[in-house]
């Protein structure tokens, strides 16, 4: 049984210029990211505790580098924006949080690749919008070094102290700008972003085989719907839905892709959605990274410890009722595929966990969209 869709309050529109603050960069509207009843264990971590700010005139302080993103450009990869009198806005018509049915319509752009000419691992982002009341705006940031692979996404505030972490340096660093407004006035005019190397970052250990976990999956369904990253659900699709955008692929991309294994055969198939239930919850990542519920062991799902155990009183991210304790959703296609009948356990492989594993290639040949593909595979 899947969780019933959510209609955020939206609050009266009063319009606003300027430079984001770090607290309506960082978060979405409260309806659409709720958090668990506060807690030392329920607390959102960063990866590692950012460096204080700093000038860039330190004795050995390598330069911020800076650059302004091109939000013009949006085409196949994108949905739910368009540009328009010089600036990026939503089209009211774009994708909901996917299978865990919440949130309102909401627009996505993934901006091309940046390339930088030497490694950073903190990256801010600065943007110039017109922000209605009850409308937000979240950037998120991911890296790679070389040919390598992608880096899971990280939301990244407007300076050093609130800046995305990424968890090991790179020398491409792509953006993704979600906008959730009911409005229509939410409008992006520019977006600065800086990047530098935290002297406090510890070495990200190597891993040589991706993790795998025993998780509960239902059947996503939901047919001419879209996904989170707009998506649209065709009959006997294949795609699955976690929950968490860190581990979301790009519309027609496989960059994040799990190894699903029924009781019949495997598939690998993209992550294209966020959910079951929550919309925060990278149970695939330890404990210590984990966005939210870090008290719970890595591996096991928010959702299932609510159904089997009561955490959170029974309750997912959002205080709804957990109904069952499913870990991941599967397209029909791979539903199927894998030999499910009926929503049951699957053992599944997180594939970019591990750094030792070629980039995946993309699903996207399109020619609108070759910037960000060459970027992206």
């Amino acid at each position: 049984m899947r969780a019933p869709r959510v209609t955020p309050h939206r609050t009266a529109n009063r319009p606003l210029r300027t430079t984001l603050p770090a607290v309506a960069l960082l978060c979405l509207a409260p309806a659409l990211t709720p958090t668990p009843p506060a807690s030392a264990d329920d607390t959102r971590p960063t990866a590692r505790t950012a460096a204080p700010p700093r000038t860039g005139t330190e004795p050995g302080a390598e330069p911020v580098r800076t650059w302004t993103a091109d939000l013009t450009g949006v085409d196949e990869d994108d949905a739910g924006v368009r540009h328009a009198d010089g600036a990026l806005r939503p089209t009211g018509d774009g994708p909901l949080d996917g299978s865990a049915r919440a949130g309102g319509g909401h627009g996505v752009q993934v901006l091309a690749p940046h390339t930088l000419d030497r490694p950073v691992d903190r990256v801010w982002a600065e943007p110039v919008a017109d922000v209605p009341a009850g409308a937000a705006i979240t950037v998120e940031v991911r890296g790679r070094a070389g040919t390598g692979p992608w880096t899971e996404w990280r939301e990244a505030g407007t300076d050093e102290t609130t800046a995305a972490l990424l968890p090991r340096a790179v020398t491409t660093v792509q953006v993704r700008l979600t906008l959730r407004d009911a409005t229509g006035r939410l409008a992006v005019r520019g977006l600065k972003l800086s990047a530098d190397t935290d002297p406090n970052a510890p070495e990200e250990p190597g891993t040589t085989a991706a993790y795998t976990a025993r998780v509960f999956a239902t059947r996503e369904g939901l047919v001419g719907h879209t996904t989170a990253n707009g998506h649209v659900i065709r009959p006997n699709d294949h795609f699955v839905s976690l929950p968490s955008r860190r581990g979301l692929s790009r519309k027609g991309g496989r960059e994040y892709s799990v190894r699903v294994c029924g009781p019949v055969r495997c598939e690998t198939a993209p992550v294209w959605d966020v959910g079951p239930w929550n919309i925060r919850d990278d149970y695939w990542n330890p404990s210590s990274v984990r966005e939210t519920f870090r008290d719970l062991p890595r591996g096991r799902p928010q959702a299932q410890a609510a159904y089997q155990d009561g955490h959170n009183g029974g309750r997912d991210g959002f205080g709804r009722r957990v109904l069952n304790p499913a870990g991941i959703d599967l397209a029909d296609g791979t539903f199927h595929n894998v030999g499910l009948r009926d929503n049951g356990w699957v053992t599944v492989t997180f594939l970019w966990t591990t750094r030792s594993a070629p980039a995946p290639v993309s699903a996207t040949s399109s020619a609108t969209s070759s910037a960000k593909d060459a970027g992206a595979r």
